[in-house]
């Protein structure tokens, strides 16, 4: 499928009639996750079961993941973290139970109906060197574009929403290969927000990255949750940057749910050592829960 873009002067006579209305403001996030509190979970894992071979990697989990939320999956290697995000992104096909969005069942929607409710950001991303930004997030719309069919004024508008909340739209002609890898994990980002879905989901979305790109990530994360109304489900590693930047955890135990709920209440001494097989101390600063690693 051909990508066509708007030169520069197209894309500046068009700024003034932009319909910002088509997007979520963080006015009318704030009113959704409002509305979401008593509503249903956005997604529902239920009864799911998954083995390679005879090697059983999740057996017989159920939990839920609350709209307008930040979840956080975490658990030491091998606990089936990577299987659980495959199977709710649709990358894998359970061996029993299901994962339901809205209350439908995934594997009943075909993949392209699929990507118009949902964004996934792989933990591993592979792009031509020579495509520019711009071009990459372009790949965003490829869900809503008909067969044969160029990008419309609407599939313009999300690309540059895209770009300026992911604050890369002063490098939209640079080549990927120009950019810091925080910054390639900008422009992921900015391609799945491209799709223009309520759901995100991240798959350690900090890996390679030193501790001001991670931050800088993680903070990005909270703003499209806070401002713009994301239901947003992540793989994290790091104990200390999943309490703080989520709303609510799931810690997985060979292949079960060893904890779920808000991080102040489940982070404690004793959950870290039943998921990691170590002890930690958790202490209390400023109110807010820290656990010491070292």
């Amino acid at each position: 499928m051909e990508i066509k873009l708007r030169t520069k002067e197209q894309r500046t006579e068009s700024e003034n009639h932009r319909p910002e209305s088509s997007f979520r403001t963080a006015k009318n996030a704030q009113e959704e996750n409002k509305q979401r509190l008593d509503a249903a979970p956005a997604m529902v894992v239920k009864n799911l079961s998954f083995a390679y071979g005879k090697n059983v990697v999740l057996n017989d989990i159920t939990l839920h993941i609350p709209g307008g939320k930040v979840t956080t999956i975490m658990g030491a290697n091998g606990c089936g973290k990577s299987t659980l995000f495959s199977l709710m992104t649709k990358n894998l096909t359970p061996g029993k139970g299901g994962v339901f969005l809205h209350g439908k069942n995934i594997a009943e929607l075909p993949l392209q109906e699929f990507a118009r409710k949902v964004a996934i950001v792989h933990q591993y991303n592979t792009a031509a060197d020579d495509i520019t930004v711009e071009r990459l997030v372009a790949f965003g719309r490829t869900p809503h574009m008909k067969l044969l069919g160029g990008h419309s004024r609407e599939d313009e508008e999300y690309i540059d929403w895209a770009l300026r909340v992911t604050n890369m739209e002063k490098y939209r002609d640079r080549e990927i290969s120009k950019l810091s890898g925080g910054q390639r994990q900008r422009v992921w980002i900015a391609m799945a927000l491209a799709q223009n879905t309520k759901i995100l989901f991240l798959d350690e979305p900090t890996t390679y990255l030193d501790i001001r790109y991670q931050l800088d990530i993680l903070q990005l994360v909270r703003k499209l949750n806070e401002q713009y109304g994301l239901t947003i489900i992540m793989v994290l590693h790091d104990i200390n940057q999943a309490i703080h930047f989520s709303d609510r955890i799931i810690g997985l135990k060979d292949g079960k749910v060893g904890m779920e709920g808000p991080p102040g209440q489940v982070i404690t001494s004793q959950s870290i050592y039943q998921l990691y097989g170590v002890k930690l101390p958790v202490v209390t600063i400023g109110g807010e829960k820290f656990v010491l690693t070292v």
